[in-house]
């Protein structure tokens, strides 16, 4: 693996380029735990799948629907945490394997739902990076992310890592080989990824003015569209809305015009089948596209094209196609005239009940 750049003019950036150094680090000291937690799974037998987590973590947890249904034959749910902390009224959940994600581990609501369920007699599993974190101590078992100290307000490597953790608990629960050197792969990719758009600062200051935009993203990478809006939201303060492909057309295409900047994520596979009769539509809109593609026939329709590697299987995907999203988010913030490391009303650590 190339080394990358860490030396970047604020935290933000400089936590983007440590990212495949992270990812890899996970590759080499996370697989004892992954399997640890393989074998136990596969021994429950869990009816389904039950994921708590906010922010962030929460749309580790859309990427791990996707994935631990396709690969896995798992049902996947996400946890309403506030049934638990607001409503005192936990649902019965002994059956299924429950799962905290949570960077930090200290968000209390996220700790209840592991307590209840390992209560009802349930398997629960944490993914954090901090494995002496309470929601480390709630859960039967912990996969930490092993993804350093980070510092940036807006998360970056901790979720990439989290996806990582996701898709080596899967490749574990199906005792693949070729799948665990896939992830192999991945941290070059993301490498790859973080260098192939050097014109990205000057390309978002054309949008600086924009006051909302869409972002879509359809099958695994559901996840990405809901990761790069909210990265836009928390250092752009713009309205990002995240919807898959075929959501949009059941209501919200209607706000689509030529003031509604679109990024538009579509990488190689079932995902993005169809997804020229979408941009079809949304040129007859006149709205300008922002894609993050490795589909040559998608970049170039788009006003921006934001390559990404060949050769990337759709299931890891996310992992790779965040980075580039997460670089958009922050030059979009700098064409405003903001600082992406300085988010107004945000901390590092959220808790909530």
């Amino acid at each position: 693996m190339k080394p990358e750049a860490t030396m970047g003019q604020s935290q933000l950036e400089s936590e983007i380029h440590e990212q495949p150094r992270a990812l890899a680090h996970l590759l080499e000291t996370g697989r004892p735990a992954v399997e640890q937690a393989a074998a136990r799974i596969r021994d429950f037998n869990p009816a389904w799948v039950s994921i708590a987590a906010r922010g962030t973590s929460d749309n580790a947890a859309r990427y791990a629907q996707y994935l631990l249904g396709a690969h896995n034959q798992l049902s996947v749910g996400l946890a309403v945490p506030s049934l638990y902390t607001l409503y005192d009224t936990p649902p019965t959940v002994g059956k299924a394997l429950t799962i905290g994600i949570s960077q930090s581990g200290r968000s209390p609501d996220i700790v209840s739902v592991i307590e209840h369920a390992r209560q009802q007699g349930g398997l629960t599993l944490c993914i954090t990076n901090d494995p002496h974190s309470p929601l480390a101590q709630a859960a039967e078992l912990c996969i930490p992310l092993s993804a350093g100290a980070e510092t940036s307000i807006a998360a970056t490597k901790t979720y990439s890592n989290s996806l990582l953790a996701v898709a080596m608990l899967s490749a574990a629960l199906e005792r693949s080989d070729s799948r665990w050197a896939t992830l192999e792969t991945i941290p070059d990719a993301v490498a790859a990824a973080l260098t192939a758009n050097p014109d990205l600062g000057t390309q978002a200051k054309q949008f600086a003015d924009a006051r909302q935009l869409l972002v879509l993203g359809r099958g695994f990478n559901y996840c990405t569209a809901f990761e790069v809006a909210l990265k836009i939201k928390e250092t752009s303060y713009t309205i990002a809305e995240p919807y898959s492909g075929a959501d949009l057309l059941h209501g919200p295409v209607a706000m689509i015009d030529n003031n509604m900047p679109i990024i538009l994520v579509a990488t190689t596979g079932k995902g993005s089948e169809g997804v020229n009769d979408l941009l079809d539509l949304i040129e007859s809109r006149s709205a300008p596209v922002i894609a993050i593609s490795d589909r040559v026939d998608i970049l170039e329709r788009a006003q921006v094209a934001v390559r990404l590697p060949q050769g990337i299987p759709e299931w890891v995907s996310p992992i790779v196609a965040i980075a580039p999203g997460q670089q958009w988010a922050r030059f979009f913030a700098l064409a405003k005239g903001l600082d992406p490391d300085q988010p107004r009303g945000l901390s590092k650590v959220t808790l909530t009940r």
